[in-house]
C-alpha cells in the first residue's frame, strides 16, 4: 500500500473542515418588541386657556401687572402663545406660565394679545411691588454747594406819618355897596353902541 503523500492530505483536510462550517447552526436573530398601544405626540399647542400674541411687534412679560411698578423678565413674539392661568383684580393683564422666565409666571398686559374662547381665568393678586437695592440720599453739604444762599436784609423801620390839619376857612359876607357891576355893563354896552351909530351916520 502506497503511503498518502502531503497534498492528498490536506486537501481532505480542507474538505472536513469546510463540512463543519457548513454543520454549525447559525444564531437567530431576535426582533424587539413593538409597543401595541398609541404614544401621545407632543404639539405646540397648550391645552385649556391660553394666550395669542396679536400685536405685530414682540410684548414684554412683566413680574408684575403694571409696565411701571414691575420690570420686564421676558418676551413673546407675535402669534406665540403660552397657557394662562389668572388675571389682574381690573382684567387689565393676565397671568402666563412661561418656561423661559424665572419662577415660570409672569404677566401680559391684555389689550396685546387674544385670550382663548370660553376661557374662564380666576383673579389673582398681584405679587409686592420690588424694593430697590439701594435709596438714593442727597448729601445736604453737596447739595448747599449748588443751591444759592439767600442774604437776609433788614427791613427799614415803618414810621407813622403825623395827624394831617386840615385848613378851615371862615366864610366872608359880601356888602353890596355902588353900581352893580351888571347895570354898569350895559351902560357901556349901550354908549358903544351909540358911538357907533354916530360913526355910521357920518359916515354917510
Amino acid at each position: 500500500m502506497r503511503p498518502i503523500t502531503k497534498p492528498v492530505f490536506a486537501i481532505f483536510f480542507l474538505c472536513g473542515l469546510l463540512l463543519l462550517l457548513i454543520n454549525v447552526p447559525t444564531p437567530k436573530k431576535v426582533a424587539a418588541q413593538q409597543p401595541t398601544g398609541s404614544v401621545p405626540t407632543v404639539t405646540s399647542t397648550p391645552s385649556g386657556s391660553y394666550i395669542t400674541v396679536t400685536y405685530p411687534e414682540q410684548i414684554n412679560i412683566r413680574s408684575g401687572p403694571s409696565s411701571y411698578l414691575y420690570p420686564a423678565i421676558g418676551v413673546l413674539l407675535t402669534d406665540e402663545t403660552a397657557p394662562a392661568v389668572g388675571r389682574s383684580p381690573g382684567g387689565e393683564w393676565i397671568q402666563i406660565r412661561h418656561p423661559g422666565i424665572q419662577g415660570g409666571l409672569g404677566w401680559v398686559y391684555a389689550p396685546l394679545v387674544n385670550l382663548s374662547p370660553g376661557a374662564n381665568l380666576p383673579i389673582v393678586e398681584p405679587p409686592p411691588t420690588p424694593t430697590p437695592i439701594t435709596t438714593p440720599t442727597i448729601d445736604p453739604t453737596l447739595a448747599a454747594a449748588y443751591l444759592p444762599q439767600a442774604v437776609p436784609t433788614r427791613l427799614p423801620t415803618f414810621t407813622p406819618p403825623g395827624i394831617l390839619v386840615i385848613p378851615t376857612y371862615e366864610a366872608q359876607s359880601v356888602t353890596a355897596t355902588g353900581v352893580p357891576m351888571g347895570l354898569v355893563i350895559a351902560l357901556l354896552f349901550l354908549v358903544g353902541g351909540f358911538g357907533s351909530l354916530i360913526s355910521f351916520l357920518r359916515g354917510r
